[in-house]
């Protein structure tokens, strides 16, 4: 008897895959030259990114606001000590190298002392914000006036001679003397002596303050015999 073959399914009924079937299809690469999809951050990554730039925005108004306030008198709104001889300093090298001129002037209020002794350190503080308002009319405003200290004012004034030099530091005298204030009743006026120094190619900071504040002290002793 002979043997039952199984017959083998036609080739046609096997299934074929296709080339791509099953597969996943791969990203398309762009081509060269193409302009990079910007990425697109969650609604929560703007939000820290915005308050991020606003904080950042305060910590450098706050940095400007020290930097002033290291070189700014906060009473009277004028350089400090520091502000005024970086001023200084900054002008000297320009009269050294341009052969220009300019005076130093320091100034001491009289009398300051009794009157925060007396009337509190508020009537002082009144006193010298008084006081810089009077300067301030005498002065250009490309000249600086500064504190150095307590009572003790600078004003660097450019292109005056010796002697307009001098004639300035009477007339600032002069403005602060005019000065009077009613303290619990009674007026009470303060006063001012006035030293110069004269700024020239030669000038030199510390010398030039020293130079100014001893002629304010000689200054001073002579007022105490004038009253």
């Amino acid at each position: 008897m002979a043997k039952k073959t199984r017959a083998s399914p036609p080739r046609s009924a096997k299934r074929r895959k296709g080339v791509g079937a099953g597969r996943e299809s791969a990203p398309q690469r762009p081509s060269p030259g193409a302009p990079e999809p910007s990425p697109v951050a969650p609604n929560g990554a703007k939000t820290t990114i915005r308050r991020l730039r606003s904080e950042l925005a305060r910590a450098l108004a706050r940095i400007g606001e020290l930097q002033a306030l290291a070189v700014t008198d906060p009473l009277l709104e004028i350089p400090n000590r520091r502000g005024f001889e970086r001023e200084l300093n900054r002008s000297i090298a320009y009269i050294r190298r341009y052969h220009a001129g300019g005076a130093l002037i320091v100034l001491d209020v009289d009398r300051l002392k009794p009157i925060n002794d007396a009337f509190g350190h508020a009537a002082g503080d009144q006193v010298l914000k008084a006081v810089v308002a009077a300067l301030s009319r005498e002065v250009r405003s490309s000249d600086v006036l500064g504190r150095l200290g307590g009572d003790e004012f600078a004003l660097l004034l450019w292109n005056l001679s010796e002697a307009d030099a001098r004639a300035k530091a009477a007339v600032l005298e002069q403005s602060v003397d005019r000065l009077s204030f009613e303290f619990k009743g009674r007026t009470v006026r303060a006063g001012a002596s006035a030293g110069i120094a004269i700024l020239d190619s030669r000038a030199e900071l510390d010398r030039a303050l020293e130079e100014a504040d001893r002629a304010m002290y000689v200054r001073k002793a002579q007022r105490r015999h004038e009253m």
